[in-house]
C-alpha cells in the first residue's frame, strides 16, 4: 500500500459533538511483567488474541487518510512483543508522531533499535524512587531497570521523555516534590496522573484518591510559563530551573472530556470510542481478516466516531 507523507491535509474525523479525532492509541498486547495494583488494563477484559504488524500498519494506514497523525503504542507491556520493533517501522511513515507507553523495564535493551525505527518519544510509568514503595507498587523490586531504562531512553535521543506518576494517598503523595527535582537532574518531563476509579482500582478509590487541583494552584503559581496541550487541554508547567511537569486530572474535569481526541484499538482489534466504556466497541481487525475491503475499515473509524460521547460518566 502507497505510504503517505505525514502531516499532508486528509479528511478530518469529527464526532457528533464537534471534537476533531486526530490521536489513537493502541494497545498491542494485554501481557505484562509487573502486578501494578491499580492498573485499569486500557479499560479491556478477556482479549482474543493480538494483533499482527501487517495488521496494525492497515489500520494505521486507514486511520492516517482521515486525518490521524498520532499514534501511541501502549499494552500491557508492549516491550513484551518481541515484533515491536517491527511495528514501529511499518506505521511509523504514514504519522507525524509514533510514541509508546512502557513500564521501562526492558527499555534500555531496545531503546536505540525503537528510536532508529522511528519512535519518537516515550512515557515510562515511574511512580516512585523509593525502592520499597515502588516494589509495592509494581509487585517486584525493579526500580533499578527502570531507572537504567530511563537514561538510555535519553542517551537514545527519545524527546520528550515523561515519567508517569500515579499519585495515591498514602502510598507515594509526599514524594511528589522529591520526583520533580529528579526529573529537573535528569532532563524529563515528569506528569503527575490522577487516580482512577477503574477496573481493579474502583474499589479502593476513595482510600487511594489524592486530590491534584491544590497542587496544580501550586505549580502555576510558581511557574514560569504554563503551556496548553490540545489533549483534555492538561496543563505543562514550566518551572525557571528548567523543570517541566504536566497534570492529567480527570476526576471532576470536564475539560477532561470535552476536549479529548483520541480513539483506541484493543489489543485483539476492536476500536474503543473511550477508555471508559466497553459497551460501545467496533470491529476493525476482524474485517481485514474477513477480506472486507479498505472503505468498510473506513467506515469502522467513522462508526466508532459516531460513537463517541461527551462525558464518560
Amino acid at each position: 500500500m502507497a505510504k503517505p507523507t505525514p502531516g499532508t491535509l486528509k479528511a478530518r474525523l469529527i464526532d457528533p459533538y464537534g471534537r476533531v479525532v486526530n490521536s489513537l492509541r493502541i494497545s498491542l498486547t494485554q501481557k505484562c511483567n509487573f502486578d501494578c495494583f491499580f492498573c485499569h488494563q486500557e479499560g479491556e477484559s478477556n482479549p482474543d488474541g493480538e494483533v499482527a504488524p501487517e495488521e496494525i500498519e492497515a489500520i494505521v494506514s486507514a486511520a492516517a487518510d482521515l486525518g490521524v497523525n498520532k499514534i501511541k503504542l501502549t499494552g500491557g507491556e508492549p516491550l513484551l512483543r518481541d515484533d515491536v520493533v517491527e511495528v514501529v517501522r511499518r506505521i511509523a511513515p504514514y504519522v507525524d508522531e509514533v510514541s509508546m507507553t512502557t513500564n521501562g523495564y526492558l527499555l534500555a535493551e531496545r531503546a536505540c533499535a525503537l528510536r532508529e525505527a522511528g519512535l519518537k518519544r516515550i512515557n515510562v510509568s515511574f511512580h516512585s524512587g523509593n525502592s520499597e514503595v515502588f516494589c509495592k507498587i509494581i509487585g517486584q523490586d525493579a526500580l533499578a531497570q527502570v531507572r537504567e531504562g530511563i537514561l538510555a531512553a535519553l542517551e537514545c535521543g527519545l524527546s520528550p521523555v515523561k515519567l508517569n506518576m500515579v499519585v495515591m494517598k498514602g502510598v507515594n503523595e509526599g514524594e511528589i516534590h522529591k520526583m520533580i527535582g529528579f526529573t529537573r537532574e535528569v532532563g524529563v518531563t515528569l506528569q503527575l496522573i490522577e487516580y482512577q476509579p477503574l477496573e481493579r482500582g474502583a474499589e479502593d478509590w476513595g482510600e487511594y484518591h489524592y486530590d491534584l487541583r491544590p497542587l496544580e494552584e501550586e505549580l502555576e503559581a510558581r511557574a514560569e510559563r504554563v503551556v496548553e496541550r490540545e489533549m483534555h487541554r492538561r496543563r505543562q508547567y514550566h518551572s525557571e530551573g528548567g523543570g517541566v511537569v504536566e497534570v492529567v486530572r480527570p476526576i471532576h474535569n470536564s475539560d477532561f472530556c470535552m476536549y479529548c481526541t483520541r480513539l483506541r484499538l484493543t489489543s485483539d482489534g476492536c476500536l474503543k470510542p473511550c477508555l471508559m466504556r466497553k459497551d460501545n466497541h467496533v470491529e476493525a481487525v476482524a474485517l481485514l481478516r474477513n477480506g472486507a475491503s479498505r472503505e468498510a475499515l473506513i467506515g469502522a473509524f467513522k462508526e466508532a466516531v459516531a460513537r463517541r460521547r461527551p462525558f464518560w460518566g
